[in-house]
């Protein structure tokens, strides 16, 4: 089944998500590019929380972080990630869940050169995830860092982007009476045409 019309209009799942956040941008108040992405550590226990996604590409979607930290490993070890973007304001979420690669070092670099250079010096401070004595003791680290790394700062090794290119997709809004209308993109591998379905709300 191919939705071809309203707000599900279109056979590329990408082009759907992209129309759909630069819709909910004109109406979130806050983040409307936030997701709750979900891996799973070694004993297959999963973890939750909210990154912000930074590109749709044409066949994947785009985020960054800290390598070391626990999404980070968890991400390395399991290859594999999902996640949900929800948009209150328009009553509207998109489902992901796919395969995750590292982004290439050039996007990397670029984008971490685009940050402010609190941002960038806070991303040579934090060992994310871990243990801290104190807040007082991160901002002795962000000193430090600033000092050692000047005005203009080379993106942390142990930082940068992540590409989780999909094999299920899933778009859902609101309906009247909870009669909600979800479609889901689906495939074997990334190299498979998309097959679509209509799911039950």
């Amino acid at each position: 089944m191919m939705p071809r019309k309203g707000i599900f209009k279109g056979d590329d799942p990408f082009e759907i998500s992209r129309r759909w956040l630069k819709e909910a941008e004109a109406k979130e108040i806050n983040d409307p590019n936030a997701i709750a992405i979900a891996t799973v550590d070694g004993d297959g226990l999963p973890n939750v929380r909210m990154v912000l996604l930074k590109e749709i590409a044409d066949d994947a979607f785009v985020f960054f972080t800290n390598y070391e930290s626990a999404k980070g490993q968890e991400i390395e070890n399991a290859g594999k990630a999902a996640f949900v973007m929800h948009w209150k304001s328009l009553r509207r979420q998109v489902r992901v869940r796919g395969l995750v690669t590292r982004e290439t070092a050039e996007a990397s670099d670029a984008y971490y050169k685009s940050r402010a250079l609190g941002s960038r010096i806070g991303a040579w401070a934090s060992k994310q995830s871990r243990p801290l004595e104190s807040k007082a003791a991160l901002m002795e680290a962000v000193a430090k860092e600033g000092m050692k790394h000047g005005p203009n700062p080379k993106r942390p090794p142990f930082w940068g982007g992540y590409r989780i290119t999909p094999l299920e997709i899933e778009f859902w809004a609101d309906g009247e009476f909870r009669l909600h209308d979800r479609f889901r993109w689906s495939r074997a591998t990334p190299q498979d045409a998309w097959e679509i379905v209509r799911l039950n709300p």
